[in-house]
């Protein structure tokens, strides 16, 4: 690929080039994952780093009770990782009937899941890390110990959550010590997370599901009501998979498969395929409308057939078939919106980071408690916020995603991983809800399509769909796109989410051999981030 290395899109960014390369949406987790590389660690020891760190420097977007997927290439064959939790075993549509009257609730132990970040954690290091546990968690204890000074993204979205969840178990005692979310700036402690993270390190995670911290879990539900159990902590693993894959410009896209929506990507680059897009300008209202109408297409699909994938009723190879994905591409008019059907669109809280190394080890990981600090749980003693993944589950008993106890729910968070011929290209994810597999499509179209440089196709303005012919557009976008957008039936919205916003990406794009010629990364300005190298 011979990038264009102009940017001319606003932007505080610049792209960094390194052989050693951590990307993460807050820099003190970037700054973690290099202190483990310059020790001597590789590119899986400093994804744990950065991830673990995270929970403590930008906990409304993930915890300790998080779950998270991986893909990694380990210099020789890529593997993939689901960390997601199933359901309490005692979960089912009655369950929901008698306690909530049919619904899941948003918030609140029966909305959470069993996580499964830190088994992942373990569950990537025991397959593919270097250094210690201890050494690799040694960064975010000496974080949970001494506090840090929140940054001001952080702190933003931190405030816009806590009028709504400063009632619920824990929430205010954690997050609000002043009785209000702390000031850009200001030093925090989480209360009890270090005694936490030590004993995680000291047992390789078992003792979050079989020993101290997992008997703190379980009494806090048990206290609440609530169904989960120590065999439902104790009996999960995560899963090793393979992932996924759609040819696009002659790169391959690899996501994990579902649960997770990673297959809308692919399914909207495969309908993409089939147009000659680079005919026109990439900010042309052509492009856009025919990117926005692929998506809508995909996410039809995926908010009708995508769940644990034991349970689904199409195979992921029926969803991505090449005549398939030609007979949709074929319904999309060019001079004209249309609402293909699709169910409510997901939110999200979620972290994404990526790291590469000098002997080629390349990590696309992503971390989420779901919406902003997930279920509002946090546990006394632990330091442990909930994510609240069982939302995302149907109550309605025909419906593939429909609640049941050790069942995974549908997921938002998909890391993306490129190749070509066999080889590694980019690791790469855009987090932020149903922006997710949006973002891949944005700025891959922007790479691959048009040459863009990785921070470019980070900083340009984006679009995102929210159900039938509604978008929401940033404010950057060209106006005479806007008003062609309008005139093709588009309902341009007004966005006015505090948390949720157009996603935050982050990429390294491999220059050749990484022990000479290294990578370039990029990091998004949407968020606090910091691409670091050396």
């Amino acid at each position: 690929m011979t990038f264009d290395w102009n940017n001319p899109y606003s932007t505080t960014r610049h792209p960094v080039f390194a052989r050693n390369i951590v990307s993460t949406s807050q820099p003190l987790a970037a700054q973690a994952g290099m202190r483990v590389l310059a020790n001597g660690g590789n590119a899986v020891d400093a994804a744990i780093a950065a991830a673990a760190t995270l929970t403590l420097t930008e906990p409304v977007s993930n915890g300790l009770g998080s779950d998270c997927f991986a893909i990694v290439w380990d210099g020789a064959r890529l593997h993939g990782l689901n960390a997601s939790g199933p359901a309490p075993q005692a979960w089912n549509v009655d369950y929901f009937k008698r306690k909530h009257r049919g619904t899941i609730p948003m918030r609140g132990w029966d909305s959470v899941t069993v996580p499964g970040c830190v088994a992942g954690w373990d569950a990537l290091h025991a397959k593919l890390g270097k250094l210690s546990f201890e050494s690799v968690l040694a960064p975010a204890i000496e974080y949970a110990e001494r506090g840090f000074a929140v940054s001001p993204v952080v702190q933003q979205k931190w405030a816009a959550q806590a009028d709504v969840l400063q009632s619920f178990p824990g929430f205010a005692e954690h997050f609000l010590p002043k009785m209000r979310a702390p000031h850009v700036g200001e030093h925090f402690v989480l209360r009890g997370a270090a005694d936490t993270l030590k004993r995680i390190a000291a047992t390789r995670g078992r003792d979050f599901y079989d020993g101290e911290t997992a008997h703190k879990l379980v009494a806090h539900a048990q206290a609440h009501d609530a169904a989960m159990s120590v065999s439902d902590l104790r009996n999960y693993q995560p899963e090793w998979v393979t992932p996924i894959q759609q040819q696009y410009r002659g790169h391959t896209l690899h996501q994990i498969p579902p649960n997770g929506q990673g297959i809308a990507a692919l399914i909207a680059l495969g309908i993409l395929d089939r147009f000659d897009l680079a005919q026109r300008p990439i900010d042309h209202p052509d492009t856009q409308h025919l990117m926005i109408e692929a998506m809508k297409l995909a996410f039809a699909d995926v908010y009708e057939h995508v769940a644990d994938g034991a349970h689904m009723r199409l195979t992921t190879a029926q969803m991505l078939s090449p005549d398939y994905l030609a007979a949709r591409a074929k319904l999309i008019d060019l001079k004209r919106a249309q609402p293909f059907a699709s169910g409510h669109a997901p939110q999200g809280g979620t972290v994404y980071l990526t790291t590469a190394d000098r002997n080629g080890m390349m990590v696309s990981f992503i971390q989420s408690n779901y919406m902003g600090f997930g279920s509002g749980i946090v546990v006394p003693g632990t330091g442990v916020s909930l994510q609240n993944r069982g939302h995302c589950f149907s109550t309605d008993p025909t419906h593939a995603n429909v609640v049941a106890g050790g069942k995974r729910p549908f997921h938002t968070i998909i890391p993306g991983f490129l190749m070509r011929d066999g080889a590694p290209v980019m690791s790469f994810g855009v987090m932020g809800g149903n922006m997710q597999p949006q973002g891949h499509v944005q700025t891959l179209v922007r790479m691959l399509d048009y040459h863009q440089q990785p921070q470019a196709a980070c900083d340009a303005p984006r679009w995102k769909w929210n159900h039938g012919v509604s978008v929401d557009v940033e404010a950057a976008m060209p106006r005479a796109v806007l008003d062609e957008l309008r005139l093709r039936g588009h309902v341009l919205e007004g966005f006015d989410d505090p948390y949720m916003d157009f996603g935050s990406g982050q990429f390294i794009w491999r220059l050749g051999d990484p022990a000479v010629d290294g990578y370039v990364a990029a990091s998004d300005s949407r968020r606090d981030g910091l691409a670091a190298g050396f």
